[in-house]
């Protein structure tokens, strides 16, 4: 946090010091995010993944609120400034968003603690093991167990960093304007990637609340039982991905407009051709979960490693034979990114696990249900559009319909049973809705 405060200017390119701003904007929440980090941690430690997945969810939806209305906020306020104050106002605001997110997901976890805290007093009370660890001996095992999950999410949260570096240096370096590289980057980190967190933000939420039950059964040497919990859970993601992509894809453009007054069709071109982004992305969080919850940080620590080898090689190569391919360059090396972590580690889950993906269910069903909603979502929005002039209107109304045109479509493509969709993310109201709609009975 004080390096961002006091030494964001040598962080910096020379030609995007414009930044320096909204990277001091992020400097308390690089503090807060670390606090945050430990009391998930702690109750992980406890079993129960509830409180974290919680958090994740809450802190996601934050971002993305205060992100828009911030951003919103500050850019309307540097009206008549200059496309430059107006982007750098505009980043403020969006790194805003990532602070708020961070601080609403602490103080939910304090909250829970604060509940809890006289329980895990007793707790403690009943404990008669013993056997009491020296700090020394406390502090060995952490950095043995730590260190390489720091350095995994050390490697996925500087790749950003290095991206925004080697793109403003690169197409610097081609003679773009400064204004127009600032502009362009600040479409994709202000707009594309906080909708695409939200999705992964409930991939994110599954993995941690599969990692118990891998960890549990890989130690007692189920691999069957640890290879059907990690497929139910790409499943669940996959459930609430695949759709999101493609809702997002179709709807692009509407969806930016009125989440993001102040984005530009840049924005929404990021959204269509990035939407698989979000799937190998989502892949990539819960395989990496899985290599950590059966004791291989070192090896997800080395495949996140050959990722970001691969993401800053394909982008210096695709800006330096095509620069004019401008930001798409960053889009097109993230998904390199993941796609390539994809890879590794289910090549690491074979071994380890001898797992083996079931592609119909986790992939093609939710797959071909959403083919369906985005087809029918398109035609719907467009339609509403042209009746009312409203894109807010067209908007909510198609998606809500979507949500509801896939849901049926998955059942009737994966045959889901009643019984099954319990266990789905708000599987009780889900069987609610589709009772109401005759698909169960």
């Amino acid at each position: 946090a004080l390096i961002c405060w006091f030494g964001g200017r040598f962080l910096l390119p020379a030609n995007q010091q414009n930044a320096l701003p909204a990277l001091r904007v992020l400097a308390p929440t690089v503090f807060l995010s670390a606090i945050l980090g430990v009391l998930r941690g702690y109750f992980q430690a406890h079993r129960t993944m509830t409180p974290t997945s919680v958090s994740q969810i809450l802190e996601q939806i934050m971002n993305a609120v205060v992100s828009v209305l911030a951003a919103w906020l500050l850019v309307r306020g540097a009206a008549g400034q200059g496309n430059t104050a107006e982007a750098v106002y505009g980043a403020m605001g969006g790194t805003l968003g990532t602070g708020a997110g961070v601080l609403v997901g602490l103080l939910f976890m304090l909250f829970v603690y604060g509940i809890n805290r006289n329980y895990f007093r007793r707790r403690v009370g009943r404990d008669h093991t013993g056997q009491e660890e020296s700090y020394g001996e406390i502090l060995r095992m952490l950095l043995w167990m730590i260190t390489p999950i720091i350095f995994t999410s050390f490697i996925y949260n500087c790749s950003a960093y290095l991206d925004s570096y080697l793109y403003s240096s690169l197409q610097g370096w081609h003679g773009f304007d400064a204004d127009a590289i600032s502009s362009a980057y600040g479409e994709y980190s202000n707009y594309f990637v906080p909708m695409a967190g939200i999705p992964l933000a409930l991939a994110s939420a599954g993995t941690s609340a599969m990692m118990p039950e891998v960890s549990g059964k890989f130690a007692v040497g189920n691999l069957s039982g640890a290879n059907r919990q990690v497929s139910q859970t790409l499943r669940l993601s996959m459930f609430i991905c695949i759709p999101s992509a493609v809702g997002m894809m179709v709807l692009a453009y509407p969806l930016m407009g009125v989440l993001f007054p102040s984005s530009t069709a840049l924005a929404a071109r990021l959204m269509i051709f990035g939407s698989v982004y979000i799937l190998t992305d989502a892949f990539s969080i819960i395989s990496g979960g899985v290599l950590q919850a059966i004791g291989h940080q070192r090896m997800a620590l080395v495949n996140a490693g050959i990722s970001l080898g691969a993401n800053l090689g394909s982008l210096a190569l695709l800006l330096l034979a095509a620069p004019q391919m401008d930001i798409y360059a960053v889009l097109i090396s993230n998904i390199i990114f993941s796609f390539v972590c994809c890879i590794a580690n289910i090549i690491s889950m074979r071994m380890l696990l001898g797992y083996r993906q079931d592609i119909r269910r986790i992939y093609l069903e939710p797959a071909a249900a959403s083919a369906v909603m985005g087809i029918l979502v398109m035609l719907m929005y467009y339609l509403l559009f042209r009746l009312t002039r409203r894109p807010f209107i067209g908007l909510l109304v198609a998606v809500l319909a979507g949500m509801i045109v896939y849901l049926v479509m998955y059942v009737i493509c994966s045959h889901t049973t009643e019984e099954e969709m319990y266990s789905y993310p708000m599987g009780g109201r889900l069987v609610k809705i589709l009772r109401l709609l005759h698909v169960y009975r």
